[in-house]
């Protein structure tokens, strides 16, 4: 990598897998925010994001080598996510918190806060109150920015099940977010 240079993503990716270092921290540098996001979201605990960031980037790291270069790296990145999100479920490592949807609402009655922070907290608690196929449709779409279509790809689904997933995530947001007749 040159100094000074911004090299597109795919020059990133073909530097780290030929042991640039410099390329490969640049790459966990501009996704590093949706992996730890979608970790967050999976979880709902911060400490629990850390751990899946920190996972997902040594798997990368391994497995770079083998990425093809098929799917854009940010498909094929969320895939490894997802995996690792999994994994460390199935292993019973982590739990994801559960938030009641009803208590979610009546949290959002308390206190003259700073309203980004109480904005953001909302936000947070709304995510983990949808169901986790919806909210994993939604963050592939949103967080990852991959299109309707390789969202369905990295998924397995078709990609109108992604749609309406989606649909209904955002639709849930809405109605979880909407407080006194949207006064926000």
């Amino acid at each position: 990598m040159v100094p000074g240079e911004q090299p597109d993503e795919a020059s990133l990716v073909e530097a780290a897998k030929g042991g640039d270092e410099a390329a490969f921290e640049a790459l966990m540098r501009a996704h590093a925010s949706a992996v730890y996001a979608h970790g967050l979201r999976f979880f709902g605990e911060s400490s629990t994001a850390d751990d899946v960031v920190q996972e997902v980037f040594i798997k990368v790291y391994r497995s770079l080598p083998t990425y093809d270069g098929r799917a854009r790296f940010s498909t094929w990145l969320f895939r490894v996510t997802r995996n690792v999100c999994l994994d460390m479920l199935r292993k019973g490592t982590r739990r994801p918190v559960p938030v009641d949807p009803i208590d979610l609402v009546a949290s959002r009655d308390q206190g003259d806060h700073a309203q980004f922070v109480v904005d953001t907290i909302a936000i947070e608690e709304a995510m983990r109150a949808l169901q986790p196929e919806d909210r994993e449709a939604l963050g592939a779409v949103t967080i990852f920015g991959l299109s309707y279509q390789e969202a369905a790809e990295s998924l397995s689904i078709p990609v109108g099940t992604v749609k309406s997933r989606v649909f209904r995530a955002r639709r849930t947001l809405v109605s979880l977010l909407d407080t006194e007749g949207g006064d926000r």
